[in-house]
């Protein structure tokens, strides 16, 4: 549902301070982030990753010297980076110049192309032969500077479990193609193999409102666990499988847009289901959005902050303050109030108390 121009960017050079650039021995349940914005302007503390997207995917100055710098901010407050880098219509989806930008970069992890899969108004589809030529030589170009970090075959666009079967299946028919172009056009002979990439993975779903039960995102791991062949029990799943996007839905999905409440509600208890989930099966995630932003597309997207990059109530119906939740931490007792507060304490292990769900519905 959200869109390759919903993406944001940014780039940078070995951090002088902050953590290790190198991505080596990262642990695929530690990779938990969000989306930044255009203007990187915001903050978001306690939040480990954060995704941001090159100039191909929303119009911005993150290229050259300013990405590298982007970056490396984001490293000195101690934050790791994804890169997303877009794919591009005609012949400049093989340019090479961008690519070697987004390589010297210094971003921690780098996804190539985005909703490749997608044929919409509002994306970029790309044949999957076409795709196995442009993702061998962002891998390649990443590799060449970098050869130790995750880079991320593009983002299967946002379906629903099980009413998108048929989809899912044609996702995988996709890769199947890519995957022969790759060894017979790209590399003639080769042996490459989708199953041994880490596939980016996009959910736009109410998961957890109405009902506990509504968890698009875990029938997705499901699914792709056994497309992958892994087990998605023992942490495997997140060595071939980043979310890239996980949100909630409000537009055709069943909840009335015009209802404040009622996407308030949905709002908070997808970001709540979506952490813990991917958090018990050890996948990487990145929430979206870090901040509010309109599209004519879908309307207002629901963010963690709003469109100034203020701290959001956990009920975005209601004044700061009317909803609390006190969560147990390493630490001890914590009152969360905000909504980005809610999602680092959740990141770093700390878990609700009993009877949230009526506390933030009440």
């Amino acid at each position: 549902m959200l869109l390759a121009a919903c993406q944001i960017r940014i780039g940078g050079t070995p951090p002088q301070t902050g953590p290790s650039p190198s991505p080596v021995g990262f642990i695929s349940e530690k990779i938990l982030g969000i989306q930044g914005d255009a203007t990187t302007s915001s903050s978001y503390p306690g939040i480990p990753w954060v995704r941001l997207g090159y100039p191909t995917c929303v119009s911005s100055n993150l290229s050259g010297q300013v990405l590298k710098d982007t970056i490396k901010s984001y490293h000195q407050q101690g934050m790791r980076v994804l890169l997303t880098y877009c794919q591009t219509s005609g012949d400049n989806l093989f340019a090479t110049n961008p690519l070697n930008d987004v390589a010297q970069s210094g971003a921690d992890a780098v996804q190539c192309g985005n909703e490749q899969m997608k044929q919409s108004a509002t994306t970029l589809y790309v044949t999957p032969g076409r795709f196995a030529r442009f993702f061998d030589l962002c891998q390649g170009a990443v590799y060449a500077v970098r050869p130790d970090i995750p880079v991320i075959l593009g983002a299967m666009d946002p379906l629903v479990v099980p009413d998108d079967d048929a989809k899912l299946m044609n996702q995988v028919q996709y890769l199947d193609a890519m995957q022969s172009a790759m060894n017979s056009s790209v590399h003639p002979g080769g042996s490459w193999n989708w199953r041994s990439q880490t596939l980016g993975l996009i959910d736009s779903w109410h998961n957890g409102y109405p009902g506990a039960d509504t968890n698009n995102l875990y029938q997705l791991y499901v699914f792709w666990a056994q497309q992958l062949r892994v087990d998605n029990t023992n942490g495997d799943l997140g060595k071939h499988l980043w979310v890239v996007e996980g949100t909630g839905c409000v537009n055709g999905c069943g909840i009335d847009a015009s209802n404040r409440r009622d996407v308030a509600i949905s709002h908070i208890l997808t970001l709540i289901t979506d952490v813990q989930t991917t958090m018990k099966y050890g996948v990487p995630f990145f929430y979206f959005s870090g901040r509010d932003f309109y599209t004519t597309q879908i309307g207002w997207i629901f963010g963690v902050l709003d469109v100034n990059g203020l701290p959001k109530p956990l009920r975005q119906d209601l004044p700061m303050g009317a909803v609390k939740l006190v969560l147990s931490c390493s630490s001890g007792k914590i009152v969360v109030a905000d909504q980005e507060q809610l999602l680092a304490k959740l990141y770093s292990g700390c878990t609700l108390p009993a009877g949230y769900t009526s506390t933030l519905e009440s």
